[in-house]
């Protein structure tokens, strides 16, 4: 069992940046993947980013060169690093784990770009 909880979200004006955390509880954390997804409101939940247990990553196209995901394994934490942040990168950012058949949600952590 894992369990995730965000941090980091807030207020941010159009070109600010922020760097949103996610702890993990529960053992192996190393061995999960992990991924950053977010959800707009009035829209589906989409992909942000991924990093697997072997370190490599791969970025939705809209956040590409904008966004960096890195992990702590030590610290079972993961986070993401956003830059040059826009209007549309307004939504809840959730953090997600996986391995095998399992996967787990945090609750979400809230990101308003908006001057």
């Amino acid at each position: 069992q894992v369990q995730l909880v965000e941090s980091g979200g807030g207020l941010v004006q159009p070109g600010g940046s922020l760097k949103l955390t996610c702890a993990a509880s529960g053992s192996r954390f190393s061995i999960y993947a992990m991924g950053w997804y977010r959800q707009a409101p009035g829209k589906q939940r989409e992909y942000v980013a991924h990093l697997t247990n072997g370190g490599m990553t791969n970025y939705a196209d809209s956040v590409k060169g904008r966004f960096t995901i890195s992990r702590d394994n030590a610290k079972k934490t993961v986070y993401l690093e956003m830059n040059n942040l826009k209007p549309e990168d307004t939504a809840v950012y959730y953090c997600h784990a996986s391995w095998a058949t399992v996967a787990y949600w945090g609750q979400g952590t809230q990101v308003t770009v908006s001057s």
